[in-house]
């Protein structure tokens, strides 16, 4: 198993960042890693998005669950590996909140394709999270 956690605190309330994550269609907005997007039903279990990075082919994302104001899981499968990630909002004090990204890419091959793939897929979050924290405050 390969994994990878990033946290950022911010100020913004546990409803702006879950509207934003709610709102698929405009990810892009705090997301700059995204060309295209699309989500086939509501945001919730069940549901798959296609994301399209800049220059790159569509990844089919499953949201696994889906707790509104605390957490979505998506899950991405490339044969055998599965790439998760866990999307958390964790209350750290009084009019702060810590949004948590944790990646883990399991299944056979993960321990020696997980420290390939792994960096370069989220090596964008310290941005993306600030971006979207810097949104969530407005």
């Amino acid at each position: 198993m390969w994994e990878y956690e990033h946290s950022i605190e911010t100020g913004a309330t546990p409803e702006a960042v879950w509207r934003l994550w709610a709102d698929v269609a405009n990810w892009g907005a705090w997301n700059a890693e995204i060309e295209k997007i699309d989500i086939s039903g509501p945001f919730s279990a069940g549901t798959r998005i296609t994301m399209t990075p800049p220059g790159d082919d569509p990844v089919v994302l499953h949201v696994v669950e889906a707790v509104e104001g605390e957490l979505f899981v998506d899950e991405a499968r490339f044969g055998d590996l599965v790439l998760r990630t866990t999307h958390r909002i964790d209350p750290v004090g009084q009019d702060r909140i810590r949004v948590v990204y944790r990646m883990e890419i399991t299944g056979n091959g993960a321990d020696e394709v997980g420290p390939q793939i792994g960096p370069g897929i989220t090596a964008d979050w310290p941005d993306t999270m600030a971006s979207l924290a810097e949104l969530a405050l407005r």
